[in-house]
């Protein structure tokens, strides 16, 4: 990619999706929980070896295996889905920064997990390197 393509894919608009949110895994063959249902924001996706459910922290059953203290930030979309290098234009400058994401593309958008305690630092990092927090 050029430098001039590079430039492009700066000054994308994200937010911040209010909650805390856990990354979970339950066996492959389980059914989808209900316990997700209703919340603003779930994602769940089968593979053959697991079941992850991505959801607000407050809903996740006690007994389920998880990763808790996520926060989410929403890739302003959409976006069209033959773009090339959006996502890679958020989650290589956090690299640098030494942060860790989980990261979600939907038709429309893409999202980016952050832990709770990277938040502020993750936004910082973003806004550095071009992008645009809305409020």
């Amino acid at each position: 990619m050029s430098n001039c393509e590079r430039q492009k894919l700066t000054g994308q608009n994200f937010t911040v999706i209010p909650g805390t949110f856990a990354v979970c895994r339950l066996p492959a063959d389980e059914a989808a929980p209900g316990w997700v249902e209703g919340a603003p924001f779930w994602s769940i996706t089968r593979t053959l070896d697991e079941l992850c459910v991505i959801c607000p922290e407050v809903l996740v059953p006690a007994d389920v295996k998880r990763e808790s203290g996520w926060s989410l930030l929403k890739l302003e979309g959409p976006l069209p889905l033959n773009a090339v290098g959006i996502l890679a234009s958020f989650a290589e400058p956090l690299e640098h920064a030494g942060i860790s994401i989980v990261a979600i593309s939907t038709f429309d958008t893409d999202y980016i997990f952050v832990s709770q305690e990277d938040e502020e630092r993750a936004i910082r990092v973003l806004v550095n390197a071009g992008h645009v927090l809305l409020s």
